[in-house]
């Protein structure tokens, strides 16, 4: 049966709730905007959190909006710099299902259309409600007859549609799990890369932090082969927040101990150290997953580099004790993880490495020995996958070696790269 994705806007989509932005937007100059403001947001979680009815909040919202035509064109251009990082990274997806996904919410077309257009997303599979103007375009209320208006809104719709398949619903709040409590859809996905509601959470069939994740779970077509908030990131001792802030907002699982427990050892995916944390060498050897290591200070005698060289781990350091470092450490972590860079690197050849679209990019770590990269260019050839770029840097223990490849390949290649005598880690960018 055919698929469809019902896909929610405001908090999902993008980033914030439009109308909270809007009215920031026309108010900037009033002497009370501040206190309409909170009224405004207080009004948007009690209709998200089914406190409030759907409609009697959008009415009072509207009332205190003080909106016209040009206050919607300042919003339409912040919006578009709000769309959410997941969704933003997975145009792709879009493009190859532009028949099947829909966006529908109790905003409002004239900010809506114009930020998701360019997604590829189809102008008659955009559902929202609609303003009404005065002769000067000013905002003076809404089509009440639109079902979005209405308290269930969403659920009215749906029916009216009568889609024939399997559907999905992704969103953030009330109006998106009563799809789910209809019986309209199979599946409701509660999208907390912007906000988390616990009453939602609650009632959600699956959690997906981001995009990606929803990607992941449904096997579809994804910018990144895993998802960056199933890496479970460690922070240990005193870390500034700021450092713990750049990786927050990256999408990574973070955890932050005063200790590096044991029951995160075998599971931890990067760990960022404040200065004076160490970790013992038996630790080390059992971080199986472990990909990279930041540390806030001199890892010289804090973590052995043999140890994380030999089992493929990237470390960053800071050996000056910089203070822009607890920004710089963790951007570093991040840019490994995501573009495959070691620049920097305290213990991995230095590679700076440039951005690449319509391809996979593969990780091959190995020891230093003649004849590794003739194997594994032996195994894309074999299965006609076409190189379109390739880049390799060693020292004297290992070889480090990124190939981005312009085909689709199978789970076979994957499998012989792994095989290859003499690999340490071999991981898959995107």
């Amino acid at each position: 049966m055919k698929n469809f994705y019902i896909i929610d806007f405001d908090s999902t989509f993008t980033q914030v709730e439009a109308l909270d932005e809007l009215v920031r937007i026309s108010l900037s100059d009033h002497p009370d905007r501040e206190e309409i403001y909170k009224k405004i947001e207080d009004l948007t979680n009690a209709a998200m959190e089914g406190r409030l009815s759907f409609r009697e909040s959008l009415t009072q919202r509207v009332q205190l909006l003080h909106a016209n035509q040009e206050h919607l064109k300042q919003l339409v251009s912040r919006l578009k710099k709000k769309v959410s990082a997941s969704f933003s990274r997975n145009r792709e997806f879009f493009k190859q299902h532009a028949d099947e996904v829909l966006i529908v919410s109790g905003g409002f077309k004239e900010f809506i259309t114009p930020v998701v257009l360019p997604f590829d997303i189809k102008i008659e599979n955009i559902y929202a409600n609609t303003f009404t103007f005065d002769e000067e375009g000013n905002i003076t209320g809404y089509d009440q007859e639109n079902p979005l208006s209405q308290e269930g809104g969403k659920v009215k719709l749906l029916k009216q549609l009568q889609l024939e398949g399997n559907i999905y619903g992704i969103g953030d709040g009330y109006s998106d799990f009563q799809l789910k409590e209809s019986g309209l859809i199979q599946k409701f996905y509660a999208f907390t890369e912007n906000i988390s509601r616990q009453s939602i959470l609650e009632k959600a069939d699956h959690i997906t932090p981001s995009f990606d994740e929803f990607l992941y779970v449904n096997k579809l077509p994804q910018a990144i082969s895993y998802p960056k908030n199933r890496i479970l990131c460690l922070i240990v001792g005193d870390v500034p927040e700021e450092a713990i802030q750049v990786l927050k907002k990256d999408g990574f699982s973070i955890r932050h101990k005063e200790t590096f427990e044991d029951k995160y050892v075998g599971d931890v995916g990067m760990v960022l150290l404040a200065d004076g944390e160490k970790i013992s060498d038996a630790k080390l050897l059992k971080a199986i997953k472990l990909k990279t290591i930041g540390y806030l200070g001199n890892s010289k005698n804090k973590i052995s580099h043999d140890i994380a060289t030999e089992m493929g781990i990237v470390i960053f350091d800071d050996q000056k004790q910089n203070p822009r470092n607890a920004k710089f450490i963790p951007k570093r972590m991040a840019d490994f993880i995501n573009k495959g860079d070691t620049y920097m690197s305290s213990n991995f050849p230095n590679l700076q490495l440039p951005k690449v679209g319509n391809a996979h990019r593969l990780i091959h770590i190995h020891k230093n020995i003649p004849g590794i990269m003739a194997q594994i260019n032996n195994v894309y050839a074999n299965h006609n996958i076409n190189i379109s770029g390739q880049f390799l840097m060693t020292n004297e223990q290992i070889g480090y070696a990124i190939t981005d490849v312009s085909a689709r390949y199978d789970k076979q290649v994957l499998k012989e790269l792994k095989e290859i005598d003499q690999t340490i880690k071999f991981r898959i960018l995107f």
